[in-house]
C-alpha cells in the first residue's frame, strides 16, 4: 500500500524490544471496517489489514500502540517446540516424547506415549512430520466425517495442508481443507474447527447466521478459540528453524 504525498510513510518493519526486529506488511481491503493485526508465525512477520478510507497516521498508531500484544505473541513463537530426538509433543493433546531409534526400520510410529524414529539423525524432524501428517489424515478425516453426518451435510472432499496462517477453509464447492498441525491440537479444539469449516457448507460468510449454525454443531468455541489464542503460534512453527531476525 502507497500513502499519498502528504502522508507519513507506513514502516516496513517494527522494533520489539527484547524480541527483535520483524518485518511489517500493509495490507488494503475494501471489506474491512476497522484496523486488524495478525502475527504470521511461519514468517516470522506482521500484517496489518486496514479500511480503504483509514489515514496512514492512525494505521502507524495502530501498529505502535499494540506493541506488548506483539511482543507477547512473538515470544510464544520464538520458543516453539521442535521435532528433535528428546523433545515432547502433543498427539491429539497428550504429549508424546520423541526418541530416535536408528537401528530400527519404519520411518517414524506412534507407540506407548512416544513417537519413535529410525534412521539417520538428519531425517528426524521431516520423519515426525511424515508421520503426524498421516495421522491427522486418518484423524481428522474420520471426525469430519462423523460430524457431517451426523449435521446431515456433504462436504466433496477433504484436503490435508499445511497453511501457513489458518487451520482450515471451505471453497464454493465444498472442498475442506484442514492444517494437519491440528492433529496436535485438544479434542474440543478440533471439534470446533471442523464444525467452523462444515457450517460453511451452509454459510459462506461469518454473519450471524453462519455462528448460530456452529454454535449448533458443537458446544466448544469459546474455550477453543481461547486455546488457539494462546497456542496457535507455537503450532504453527512446530518443528520448523527459527528465522533469523533482520
Amino acid at each position: 500500500m502507497s500513502p499519498g504525498p502528504d502522508s507519513p510513510p507506513l514502516p516496513n518493519k517494527i522494533d520489539i524490544d527484547a524480541v527483535g526486529t520483524f518485518p511489517v506488511f500493509w495490507r488494503l481491503s475494501k471489506q474491512a471496517r476497522r484496523l486488524s493485526m495478525r502475527l504470521a508465525p511461519r514468517q516470522n512477520a506482521v500484517t496489518v489489514t486496514l479500511p480503504a478510507t483509514c489515514p496512514p497516521a492512525h494505521a502507524i498508531a495502530f501498529l505502535h500502540n499494540n506493541r506488548n500484544w506483539l511482543a507477547s505473541r512473538l515470544k510464544r513463537v520464538q520458543n516453539a517446540f521442535s521435532f528433535e530426538a528428546g523433545c515432547i509433543i502433543p498427539i491429539e493433546g497428550v504429549p508424546h516424547r520423541i526418541v530416535h531409534s536408528p537401528a530400527q526400520r519404519g520411518g517414524a510410529w506412534i507407540e506407548n506415549g512416544q513417537i519413535l524414529v529410525s534412521g539417520e539423525a538428519a531425517f528426524i524432524t521431516r520423519r515426525v512430520m511424515d508421520c503426524l501428517r498421516h495421522r491427522a489424515l486418518r484423524v481428522l478425516g474420520a471426525e469430519l466425517r462423523d460430524m457431517a453426518k451426523t449435521a446431515g451435510l456433504n462436504p466433496t472432499r477433504l484436503d490435508i495442508r499445511d497453511p501457513t496462517s489458518r487451520w482450515g477453509s471451505c471453497s464454493a464447492t465444498g472442498r475442506i481443507m484442514l492444517s494437519w498441525r491440528l492433529i496436535m491440537a485438544p479434542p474440543e479444539v478440533r471439534h470446533y474447527l471442523i464444525a467452523h469449516e462444515l457450517s460453511h457448507l451452509v454459510h459462506m460468510n461469518h454473519s450471524n447466521q453462519f455462528w448460530q449454525q456452529v454454535k449448533r454443531l458443537t458446544p466448544h468455541r469459546q474455550r477453543a478459540e481461547a486455546w488457539l489464542r494462546h497456542h496457535g503460534p507455537n503450532l504453527m512453527r512446530a518443528g520448523q528453524q527459527e528465522l533469523p531476525l533482520t
